[in-house]
């Protein structure tokens, strides 16, 4: 059996070789130049998403490095107090829940008062939750300005992506023996404790 074959003219050679080039060019557009591009595109929006996200933690970080020297600054405003005569504890609990008055979730935990001399020490700490960091900075003034001498302590702040701001802190309510009344929750002296075992307060 025959196999009927030509050559190729050279018009037919010069079309066959245009017909190759176009389709390997297509082939090369296809699956090369548009799959990298779009992993070139891909790549720049992802490295885009994530500079957003570093320059939005900078910025919080530089947010909550400023709450936080505000927060000391208030801790450490001179304020006018007096020292109230023992036992003031359900004025002092009235003051702060009328401090916190609006703020939805909030506890106050006192802990056991301690005595030395004609000082009482009744430290407590208070955790809540408002809406942004000014209503926590104006708790904390309000505080560090209470009439009755009140020394903050600790304060623990963060703030959540919606502006919610969570405080936890400690501070210490400072009463006198001097006009005051002895009770049944009144501790023992500290101080004559100490004289008592003949042991240096300063060494224990």
């Amino acid at each position: 059996m025959k196999i009927m074959s030509r050559n190729f003219t050279r018009v037919e050679k010069i079309l066959l070789v245009l017909f190759s080039i176009i389709i390997i060019g297509l082939l090369y557009y296809k699956f090369i130049y548009v799959t990298v591009n779009e992993s070139i595109f891909a790549s720049n929006t992802e490295a885009q998403s994530l500079q957003t996200e570093l320059d939005t933690a900078k910025a919080r970080a530089e947010e909550i490095t400023k709450m936080e020297a505000e927060l000391e600054d208030i801790k450490h405003q001179p304020n006018v107090s007096r020292m109230p005569s023992y036992n003031n504890s359900k004025v002092e609990t009235a003051f702060l829940n009328t401090v916190l008055a609006g703020i939805p979730d909030y506890s106050i935990t006192f802990a056991n008062v301690t005595r030395n001399g004609d000082q009482i020490r009744r430290s407590f700490t208070l955790q809540f939750r408002c809406k942004n960091f000014k209503t926590a900075q104006r708790i904390m003034r309000d505080i560090n300005a209470c009439e009755y001498r009140c020394q903050i302590g600790d304060v623990n702040c963060s703030i959540a992506d919606n502006g919610e701001c969570s405080m936890a802190m400690t501070a210490t309510f400072f009463e006198t023996m001097v006009g005051g009344t002895p009770d049944s929750a009144l501790p023992k002296d500290e101080a004559a404790t100490n004289e008592d075992d003949g042991v240096d307060p300063l060494l224990k």
